[in-house]
């Protein structure tokens, strides 16, 4: 099954992440792919002392506020996709997490047509979660599940920034 997690609002990664516990309470392996990012958050200082079942990799150099990509970022990305479909390929990970996806395909990074082509190779026995603002409309049409988080209320709005613990 393909899942997307998408949406203006708060909690599309902590959404995969708890999809990653769970999957690790049933002794499911799991490959946690970060696009765009270029730090490990708490989540991920946790998961890699905890849970040995979440491998994580960062495939990022921060996020595009302010800027335009630069090469290195798209070379970044193409790494990123290489280096799951040798973990698809592997057979080693029931579920595979393509996090800030959606964000990567959104500044041109990566094209919808490659992640379609991703998805094709993708063992059916392995469970695939994209996350992101911006969902393409062909990666939803793809997908078997969709959640949208959508933004009613934030206390960024209030001039709060974020905080250790709660946003990273």
């Amino acid at each position: 099954m393909i899942h997307i997690y998408t949406g203006n609002g708060k909690g599309k990664t902590t959404a995969a992440i708890g999809l990653a516990i769970r999957a690790a309470g049933a002794g499911k392996r799991i490959f946690f792919g970060q696009f765009v990012k270029d730090m490990a958050y708490n989540e991920v200082a946790l998961i890699r002392r905890q849970i040995p079942q979440i491998e994580h990799e960062l495939f990022g150099r921060g996020c595009f506020f302010g800027r335009e990509p630069l090469p290195e970022d798209h070379e970044a990305a193409k790494n990123g996709l290489e280096k799951l479909k040798r973990v698809a390929l592997s057979g080693e990970y029931q579920l595979i997490i393509m996090d800030e996806l959606n964000i990567a395909i959104k500044y041109n990074l990566l094209t919808v047509e490659e992640i379609l082509a991703f998805l094709d190779f993708v063992p059916t026995d392995t469970e695939v979660v994209i996350t992101g603002r911006y969902a393409r409309q062909e990666l939803i049409d793809r997908a078997d599940l969709v959640t949208e988080m959508k933004e009613i209320k934030h206390y960024f709005k209030k001039g709060l920034t974020s905080r250790e613990g709660i946003e990273y």
